[in-house]
């Protein structure tokens, strides 16, 4: 009996940060999660960090780490983010494909905290084991392509029915977001189960460049200025960008 990609191994990553810059903002706590099948006990790796950086407000009214905290209980960056790289390279090497919600903020703000504090960058924790990347948003907006309304983890997890308990819990958002991939996996499992994780990797990145391109052309009409990054999981390095 075969056993599709969604119903097999996964793991999770996510972050919560002291804002939305992925150039110049921190990490504050992370998590990976794994879960071999579904309804299977999942597992959980946690990071807290003190980012050595002011925690604005308004980054505590999302996730509730104050700067007090996290300056005593946070562990200092350099540490935690080799032990983040390590973990998602395990998972790599076991072969697990990765669940990350909006992919390029998570892992450009990891990438960017390695070159920070270790002078280093994701992209080497990978020579030897490619890293295979889920996003529940690319795949959603994919597949759903003409379905109205937002597309945040919040509203994935109504649409797909899955729980999510604690929001902007970095290790209840990672299994959030997996639960989300399982569901969209049966879901559009005619198109999908057919494909490899590595596949589908690779078509992700088509897939939230041509997103882009159309995120960008309504900015566009709608006379706005900001710009869309077509990468995909990663966005490249800028010079001094983690500064």
């Amino acid at each position: 009996m075969t056993t599709w990609w969604y119903e097999g191994p996964l793991a999770a990553f996510d972050t919560e940060t002291t804002g939305v810059d992925v150039e110049t903002d921190r990490i504050v706590s992370a998590a990976v999660v794994v879960q071999d099948a579904p309804g299977s006990r999942p597992r959980a790796a946690r990071w807290l960090v003190n980012p050595g950086v002011p925690v604005p407000e308004a980054a505590t009214a999302v996730h509730g780490l104050t700067e007090d905290h996290l300056q005593r209980n946070g562990r200092w960056p350099a540490p935690v983010m080799y032990e983040i790289a390590e973990e998602l390279a395990e998972q790599a090497a076991l072969g697990r494909p990765l669940v990350v919600m909006n992919a390029p903020f998570d892992l450009t703000l990891l990438d960017r905290e390695l070159r920070r504090h270790r002078a280093s960058s994701l992209d080497r924790w990978f020579e030897a084991s490619p890293l295979c990347v889920l996003d529940p948003r690319v795949l959603d907006k994919h597949l759903d392509r003409y379905r109205k309304g937002r597309r945040t983890l919040t509203d994935l997890c109504a649409h797909y029915e899955v729980a999510l308990e604690d929001a902007h819990d970095a290790a209840a958002d990672a299994l959030a977001a997996l639960e989300v991939v399982r569901a969209l996996g049966r879901r559009f499992a005619a198109r999908l189960e057919r494909l490899t994780p590595a596949e589908l990797h690779t078509l992700q990145t088509g897939w939230h460049a041509a997103q882009a391109r159309g995120l960008q052309a309504w900015f566009a009409r709608s006379g706005a200025e900001e710009t869309v990054d077509p990468s995909w999981p990663l966005r490249p390095e800028l010079p001094a960008a983690a500064a």
